[in-house]
């Protein structure tokens, strides 16, 4: 989507800049192209002033000027120095540059350990990833470095292998380091095999492993079965069309079964369904893609079909993966009603309808999500396309319990604990309400210095959680 630049071309910065056009930018922050190749970010005075008092960066650092009523500050980047938002971002041309970036991540990480990075602008000028603190929820770091280092494939540190196949110019012990110099856990080969590359032993074992991770593109995961907590049903189902056909891929596909098929989950705002699929991606180990509405959709006609077969090429590119299309509503409404008979909406399904089995076809795994299935075009829900249309409902008493259990399962507690009424009480409630009963339960413990959870504090979650919606208790801290 082009953006709408703040400053006219030509205009001169602080520095001696001379502006272009903008090539990245949000509300509060834009990244400009400057003359000589190099790049300029313009940002405005709110977000510089929370990266200066986290200590971020130095208020030096930005210089600030004027353009009509308002204040911005800028820094201007040479050719060869990196300026990009890590949601638009490049792999990285050499070592030294996937280096440079993971310096960075673990260096703003010992500044900030808390900021959402994904959203991030990386200024390699500052060995900084600079928080644009949005609203989404955090990735994590393994992921975010993953995304940099392939250049917008979501795949995380923790598979290495297929981060290593992925990155065939970068050998294993310098990706190792990179992964180390980040400041991230090392998940991968043993240290005997890459701490010594010389030797004919590491050199075997590597060989032997690429080669395997070739012939059979299986999860790196391990031999127990997928599970869900709080959702039996849901696992279960996993298990038996994905886990299953990914793990005995010789027996089924001798049987004329390549790969599992794509899949609805359907049901109301908050059941789950997204942290199914989070938990779901997190198990196989395979590199993800998203296509929704933030990052897909475009005014300009033609531009989101474009951008759908773009995304459906690099998860192809990137096979086995995993491409997720979250509120599909928004894309791929019956072409019979108003919302989706427009000519340009029509292109965008006629996408889909030729770009899913193709998918299918070249192991993507495709899961869509959806509140509203009724809404959906019916071409895009036969069989074929999407095989299964599961519907994903709040969760029941035994839903809650499982979860319960598994949640409490590692914490300190005492012979007071008891789940089932808890359970009962929160049966129809969204599964993030039960972690939160947990999380608060075990906060008012150690607020109070006790070292073991007991069912009080627990109760006493329950309640806060319950009358959460009550406007007799409805808090308000110096702001409406």
């Amino acid at each position: 989507m082009a953006v709408e630049s703040w400053l006219p071309i030509n205009f001169i910065l602080p520095d001696g800049a001379c502006c272009g056009r903008a090539v990245h930018g949000e509300s509060q922050w834009q990244i400009v192209d400057t003359r000589g190749g190099g790049r300029a970010l313009i940002v405005r005075v709110e977000l510089s002033s929370k990266w200066i008092s986290a200590g971020l960066i130095d208020e030096s650092e930005l210089q600030p000027f004027s353009f009509g009523s308002e204040t911005l500050r800028e820094v201007s980047c040479g050719p060869s120095e990196v300026l990009a938002p890590i949601s638009n971002c490049r792999s990285p041309q050499n070592k030294n540059e996937a280096l440079a970036f993971a310096q960075a991540l673990h260096d703003t990480r010992a500044i900030d350990p808390l900021s959402p990075l994904q959203d991030a602008v990386y200024v390699e000028k500052f060995g900084r990833l600079l928080p644009c603190y949005g609203i989404t929820s955090r990735t994590v770091d393994e992921i975010v470095l993953g995304y940099w280092l392939t250049g917008g494939a979501h795949v995380s540190t923790k598979s290495f292998r297929r981060l290593h196949q992925m990155l065939s110019w970068l050998g294993s012990t310098h990706l190792r380091q990179v992964v180390q110099t980040a400041g991230i856990e090392f998940c991968g080969f043993t240290s005997t095999d890459i701490g010594h590359p010389d030797s004919a032993k590491a050199r075997q074992r590597s060989a032997i492993n690429i080669e395997a991770s070739a012939q059979n593109p299986q999860p790196q995961a391990s031999a127990h079965s997928f599970e869900l907590p709080g959702r039996p049903e849901l696992e279960a189902f996993f298990n038996e069309h994905v886990i299953d056909i990914v793990h005995n891929k010789t027996r089924y596909k001798a049987l004329g079964v390549e790969f599992p098929s794509a899949i609805v989950l359907h049901g109301p705002p908050g059941c789950g369904k997204t942290f199914a699929v989070e938990q779901l991606v997190e198990y196989l180990g395979w590199p993800n893609f998203q296509i929704d509405a933030s990052s897909i959709a475009s005014p300009y006609i033609h531009e989101t079909s474009k951008k759908i077969a773009e995304t459906f090429g690099k998860a192809i590119g990137n096979a086995p993966s995993v491409l997720v299309i979250d509120e599909m509503e928004a894309f791929l409404a019956d072409r019979e009603t108003g919302a989706g008979a427009s000519h340009h909406r029509i292109e965008e399904i006629a996408e889909f309808l030729r770009r899913i089995p193709e998918a299918s076809k070249n192991e993507v795994l495709v899961v869509a999500m959806t509140n509203r299935v009724e809404m959906i075009d019916s071409a895009i829900l036969r069989r074929g396309r999407f095989d299964h249309i599961v519907e994903v409902d709040f969760p029941g008493t035994e839903d809650v319990l499982a979860l319960l259990q598994k949640l409490l399962s590692s914490l300190p507690k005492d012979e007071t604990i008891d789940p089932t009424p808890l359970a009962q009480k929160l049966a129809g409630h969204p599964l993030s309400d039960v972690a939160f009963i947990v999380r608060e339960g075990a906060r008012l413990a150690a607020r109070s210095g006790a070292s073991k959870l007991n069912q009080a504090f627990l109760l006493a979650a329950l309640q806060r959680d319950m009358s959460r919606t009550s406007q007799d208790s409805d808090r308000r801290i110096g702001f409406v």
